[in-house]
């Protein structure tokens, strides 16, 4: 044994990958630890993928529903994608293979709010959770669950499930120890809900350690193996020329008085986009920030490191393999600076919006209105998902979306005039960004919005189209509020594609 189980009841209760995986039964629900690649248990899936190819073969069914917190790695929605036995999948995903699974039909999958996903579990409107995986760093003499580097949905998955496996994984580094800010709500539900008591985002209002019934755990798994940790991109001009396009609008504000020179909570989505913005604020003028998000980059670690960035909450860490390895090494000297909670309170409104926090998230598309499509490729077709976008837009002190004016080597206008699907409407859109400027949408009505956006974001090639295209609403729409002729929108793409004109 690795000397990472402590507790003398669970020592008795480790075996193989495989015998845990048998005990699975058809039909089950099963909620999984894994935030952004960080935290997911990494041995139990591929031995329960084995194991439902093995039953397939012999004519006999294995399909169960995958929870996580929100996308893991390719050991886990990549193994079982692959099998055909994922029978519904939620909150989030960001796995090709599962992505193919669900755009085939193969698969069920329902887009949450990452807030939302904790109380919709509890309520019981996702069905029975019938098993928690949950990865861990150690397990305490006690039977504590020290967690490694997410927490997401661990609490509420350990909590709700009839049984838990628990693989204790010694690559995750034991100083990680003290970082996790564990919150127990007293009344999870209403009508017996109390206050989240967070006013500043380095609070600490919970435990350092997952709590478990020792009479709920089935299996023990050992491993030693790292998280899927992917490399951002190198700096471009566009990535570049997005943070300091955001850099401007800061500083702008708090010249106006309407933010303190440290600014507001930080919240940064998922990204190559987001971490440019993040290496930005490393450049930029700013001190003493503070930061409430989803995950901790890169950017977010060297920010800490400058000393420019003097607290980080967070549920999971996203992390390039060379910045990884980095924590592993050094999660002491970041423990005290660093803050890893559940994703029910990282995502969560009231402590958002109670201390202004400013939101920064990527997006697919978005159109002349504000409103911006996260999640769907010409509409039908799931890219990942919303993730916790939804959740600091709706509620942040600034909301903002950033993108490259186009895809696809230019083929593509990010910027269209009705997007194909509405993830965020127009109501909680106040920022748009691309590489050719800034659109600050706050107190303008729609057509206002429209000339903004398409002066600002659009990229010049497209500019001229997006401006016949509001030439030819005005001229057919029925009311003058939000001008739109749906069947050229329907079909912008295309059309320009094909001949390059909005014409008729």
């Amino acid at each position: 044994m690795s000397g990472r189980i402590r507790s003398e009841a669970f020592k008795q209760k480790v075996m193989s990958a495989h015998d845990a995986a048998g005990l699975v039964q058809n039909g089950w629900n099963i909620g999984f630890s894994g935030f952004t690649g960080a935290g997911y248990p990494k041995a139990f899936p591929e031995a329960l993928a084995a194991v439902i190819d093995a039953k397939h073969a012999h004519g006999e069914e294995l399909r169960v529903g995958v929870w996580t917190g929100a996308s893991t790695a390719p050991e886990l929605d990549g193994a079982l994608a692959r099998t055909g036995g994922i029978s519904y999948r939620a909150p989030y995903q960001s796995d090709p293979e599962m992505r193919s699974a669900i755009n085939a039909g193969t698969s069920y999958y329902q887009d949450i709010h990452l807030s939302h996903m904790g109380p919709q579990v509890s309520q019981g409107f996702l069905g029975k959770l019938n098993l928690a995986v949950i990865e861990a760093t150690a397990i305490t003499e006690d039977g504590d669950i020290i967690p490694s580097s997410s927490v997401g949905m661990n609490r509420t998955y350990i909590d709700e499930a009839d049984a838990v496996i628990i693989e204790v994984n010694s690559w995750q580094s034991e100083d990680l120890f003290g970082m996790h800010d564990i919150y127990y709500p007293i009344g999870a539900l209403p009508p017996n809900r109390v206050p989240i008591p967070i006013t500043g985002a380095g609070d600490r209002i919970g435990e350092k350690v997952l709590k478990v019934d020792a009479d709920k755990v089935v299996a023990i798994i050992e491993t030693n193996a790292p998280d899927r940790n992917t490399p951002f991109k190198p700096l471009d001009d566009d990535s570049r020329a997005i943070a300091g396009y955001f850099l401007d609008f800061l500083g702008h504000e708090v010249k106006m008085g309407r933010m303190p020179e440290n600014l507001l909570p930080l919240q940064s989505g998922v990204g190559n986009i987001a971490n440019a913005v993040l290496a930005g604020l490393l450049e930029g003028p700013f001190e003493n920030l503070t930061s409430y998000t989803e995950v901790i980059q890169d950017g977010m670690v060297d920010l800490l490191d400058s000393g420019k960035l003097t607290v980080a909450s967070a549920t999971a860490f996203s992390l390039s393999p060379a910045a990884a390895e980095k924590m592993n090494d050094n999660a002491a000297k970041y423990r005290d600076k660093i803050i890893l909670r559940p994703q029910d309170v990282s995502n969560h409104p009231e402590p958002i919006r109670r201390m202004g926090v400013i939101a920064c998230n990527g997006m697919i598309e978005a159109d002349i209105y504000g409103n911006v499509n996260s999640t769907h490729v010409m509409g039908s077709r799931m890219q990942n998902g919303i993730g916790g976008s939804g959740d600091f837009t709706r509620n942040g002190w600034v909301s903002c979306f950033v993108t490259p004016s186009t895809a696809k080597g230019g083929a593509i206008s990010c910027i269209v005039p009705m997007v194909n699907h509405v993830d965020h409407t127009e109501h909680d859109v106040q920022m748009l960004i691309t590489e050719q400027g800034l659109a600050d949408l706050r107190g303008l009505a729609p057509r206002q919005r429209a000339v903004k956006i398409i002066e600002n974001c659009a990229h010049p090639d497209y500019k001229e189209p997006l401006l016949e295209y509001v030439k030819l609403a005005e001229t057919k729409a029925n009311g003058h509020h939000t001008p739109h002729d749906l069947a050229t929108a329907l079909g912008w793409h295309v059309r320009f594609l094909e001949t390059g004109t909005m014409a008729q």
